[in-house]
């Protein structure tokens, strides 16, 4: 028999985790907003900028304040984990054929080309403005579950995963604009030292290495820290280091269940001692169920499911609280009609819709793909404004975007407004299409 993972990372512990982590950001980023313009203002910047930490050795010196370990570092975490769920969905999720993957990737592509042409075209006679393209381009998956799961059972399971799917999709598209367009000064000899350490990962991989800690040991010591000093975003070393992790097991899903029916028997057997403690042979016997699930779990699906909770329940909010801190100076109303928030309001809430609903329709129209069951295109559209919800992805987006703090704190006022519209309209739309509570 083929071999089959035995751990299921499901779908619904993981759009659960993306749910409750939802509620978590919205409040964290109210928590930032009020914090950052209040009377304690100060202490909030200083906080994340003033605060230098980090380490020097040898020529190494990688010092930075908590603002930059956030997103250079814990973020690369979060692209890590982005990277073993891509890697899970193309194997065998949403995303491991054709025929599934054609509506969700069309529908990504289409909500990151138009939103980035909507920009653009706002945008084309500033010059300075224009880098902002790829800003309007990303969806935040934990916002849009967040806010889809407060229609409880109304919301079909397919309509779920589609939005996962188109997000994961999303995500990959993400990460190749800020690899390919958001990287200013390359240090070549520090990719090359990168990309000893990852044929390192990859060699260790087709030999059978599953060691976890052997793949955190190299990936940070040797791609995360060549890529701080490349020049490249650190946390696209998140994404390829992830991409070498192994996806299978050491054995089959029929020898597992005979050899752990067989340890069951055995562990049966054994006399009770008639207290709470174990006898010695139950002890070795659990040992060996324990040896027996090691070698049925792929190290990939471990890996994502012991950093889902921690990148929900504490990197996405960490990233949001530090980030989301817009200090308002001057007009609200004046940063809204800037062309930076225009460009950005129109991709998110306008483009997203459009590219997705678009692209959607012609993959199926195109017999490329099907509608999943029980859905409707009333439902669709719900969820292509729901995508409008850049947040975390556009803010990380905007500060490799421009340099000048004025301009990033346009962007961020425009990704909020734009994503409280799309939050809107998406949720009202819902509201309408979705089916009516028996």
């Amino acid at each position: 028999m083929k071999n089959k993972p035995i751990v299921h990372f499901g779908i619904s512990r993981f759009i659960n985790e993306q749910t409750i982590g939802g509620v978590i950001l919205i409040f964290t980023t109210i928590v930032a907003l009020f914090w950052s313009n209040s009377s304690y203002y100060e202490s909030y910047h200083s906080l994340w900028h003033d605060y230098k930490v980090g380490f020097v050795w040898g020529d190494i010196d990688i010092i930075g304040s908590l603002h930059h370990w956030i997103n250079d570092g814990l973020m690369a975490i979060f692209f890590f984990t982005v990277g073993l769920e891509i890697k899970r969905e193309v194997m065998g999720g949403e995303l491991n054929s054709i025929k599934k993957a054609s509506l969700p990737i069309s529908a990504a592509i289409g909500g990151m080309v138009i939103p980035a042409v909507l920009y653009s075209i706002v945008a084309i006679k500033y010059p300075e403005y224009i880098n902002g393209w790829g800003i309007p381009m990303a969806t935040d998956i934990a916002f849009a579950l967040g806010l889809m799961a407060m229609f409880g059972k109304r919301v079909n399971i397919n309509l779920k995963i589609f939005l996962t799917a188109l997000a994961i999709a999303d995500d990959l598209g993400a990460v190749l604009v800020i690899a390919f367009f958001y990287t200013d000064t390359i240090v070549f000899t520090e990719l090359i030292t990168a990309s000893i350490f990852l044929g390192v990962l990859i060699i260790a991989n087709l030999s059978g290495v599953r060691r976890t800690l052997f793949y955190a040991l190299v990936g940070f010591a040797g791609v995360w820290v060549a890529f701080m000093l490349s020049g490249v975003h650190a946390t696209i070393a998140g994404v390829l280091i992830a991409l070498t992790i192994p996806a299978r097991t050491k054995i089959d899903e029929d020898n597992y269940i005979s050899s752990l029916c067989d340890l069951a028997d055995n562990f049966k057997k054994e006399p009770p001692t008639g207290d709470n403690l174990l006898s010695k042979e139950q002890v070795h016997i659990l040992s060996d169920v324990e040896k027996l699930n090691d070698r049925a779990h792929t190290p990939l699906q471990k890996l994502e499911h012991a950093l889902h909770p921690i990148i929900t329940f504490f990197i996405l909010p960490v990233f949001a609280l530090s980030n989301a801190g817009v200090h308002i100076e001057g007009s609200i109303i004046d940063m809204l009609i800037h062309p930076i928030s225009i460009g950005i309001i129109l991709g998110l809430l306008i483009g997203k819709f459009a590219g997705i609903s678009l692209f959607s329709h012609l993959v199926v129209k195109f017999k490329l793909a099907t509608l999943p069951d029980s859905l409707t295109w009333n439902q669709i559209y719900g969820v292509a404004f729901l995508a409008g919800i850049g947040f975390t992805m556009s803010m990380f987006i905007s500060d490799l975007a421009f340099d000048l703090a004025e301009y990033k704190q346009i962007a961020k006022v425009g990704i909020m407004a734009a994503s409280f519209l799309s939050a809107l309209v998406g949720m009202i739309w819902l509201a309408v299409s979705l089916p009516k509570k028996k």
